[in-house]
């Protein structure tokens, strides 16, 4: 079985929300729903949307995270480090721009993300790995040849590691990690153009 993989460019941050469905059914779930997610929302009328999932818990992915929810009907999975983001503007980041931003605050995730965990879903499994360094509880998800790596590896750069909680060491071990995945595994990430880990580990400028 396939996925179909959807891009949706949300907010002033221009954050990727992802919708990923099974090829073949109405099933799907929904990794960071960002700020002004309407154009989200209206996707996923008449589809089955069986989570969402947060890479990270600043405020530019998890803004429209209630909405989104209530549309859907479905659980809100984040690691645990950063559970405490959800109802705190001050640590979701969303004080540090108000030019572009309310104060955020969400409903706590329902449930935990960790390391080596497998999610069971829309008939897949999502293997996660903990990637910190752009923020303490950043994860990313990863199923056959796609991964969706949050705000830890971009086409030809990588996250930020200047906001609280960011560790730049952390960060380039999480990269490095990453690394080891085939060649071949499309990266899906939080800002800008899918790329792949061949490509990242062949150009990248901030870490090979």
């Amino acid at each position: 079985m396939a996925l179909t993989i959807r891009s949706f460019n949300l907010g002033a941050l221009q954050t990727n929300a992802y919708l990923v469905q099974d090829k073949d059914t109405d099933r799907g779930f929904i990794i960071d729903p960002g700020m002004n997610p309407g154009s989200l929302v209206r996707a996923i009328e008449g589809l089955t949307i069986e989570a969402i999932l947060l890479t990270h818990a600043h405020f530019d992915h998890m803004a429209g995270v209630d909405e989104v929810r209530r549309a859907a009907g479905c659980p809100v999975y984040l690691h645990p480090l950063e559970q405490e983001w959800m109802t705190s503007p001050k640590l979701n980041g969303s004080l540090m721009w108000p030019q572009i931003s309310q104060p955020v605050t969400a409903a706590p995730a329902e449930y935990d993300l960790g390391e080596g965990q497998v999610l069971e879903l829309i008939g897949h499994q999502f293997k996660v790995y903990h990637t910190p360094g752009h923020s303490p509880g950043s994860v990313s998800f990863h199923c056959g040849k796609d991964l969706f790596g949050g705000d830890v590896l971009f086409r030809m750069g990588v996250g930020r590691t200047d906001l609280p909680g960011g560790r730049e060491r952390d960060l380039i071990d999480s990269v490095h990690r990453l690394y080891r995945l085939d060649d071949e595994v499309t990266v899906y990430p939080g800002h800008g153009p899918k790329t792949t880990i061949g490509y990242e580990k062949a150009n990248n400028p901030y870490i090979r």
